[in-house]
């Protein structure tokens, strides 16, 4: 029902994302969707991966803050209204998406989405008749 996210910490500057990347590709670790947020300072890296546990130790044997999150794939049609039906049914739980950023992968198209209480979102998004992909249908 969830999926692992896995966040890097790192600071903002020329050659930090090229190196982490780098750990990946050379762990065979492909990266199914990403978010980049940046400070002056620092940036954070959010990705759903082919193998978040390999990842998260690889970037952490190689310096890197790495963790693991539960987060939702939330499957969305294209079509006008979807993102709509899915900030609507948390709201009515009461839940708060702390963010949320995109994947289009072939025929996958999901909205990964970081809610205030995960297990309480996802039998929300559940129970609103929306579905949610796992680790291994997104990367597999």
């Amino acid at each position: 029902m969830f999926v692992k996210q896995l966040s890097v910490f790192m600071e903002n500057r020329e050659g930090r994302l090229e190196k982490a990347t780098e750990i990946l590709k050379e762990h065979g670790i492909n990266i199914c969707a990403l978010s980049m947020a940046d400070t002056m300072e620092y940036g954070m890296l959010r990705m759903v991966v082919s193998n978040p546990e390999l990842a998260k130790s690889a970037l952490r044997e190689s310096g890197f803050s790495a963790m693991l999150t539960d987060v939702l794939a939330v499957r969305l049609e294209d079509q006008v209204g979807e993102l709509h039906s899915l900030t609507l049914i948390l709201c009515a739980k009461g839940l708060n998406i702390e963010y949320m950023y995109s994947l289009v992968s072939g025929e996958r198209k999901a909205i990964i989405v970081k809610a205030s209480d995960t297990e309480a979102a996802a039998a929300a998004v559940l129970e609103g008749g929306l579905k949610l992909y796992g680790n291994e249908e997104l990367c597999g």
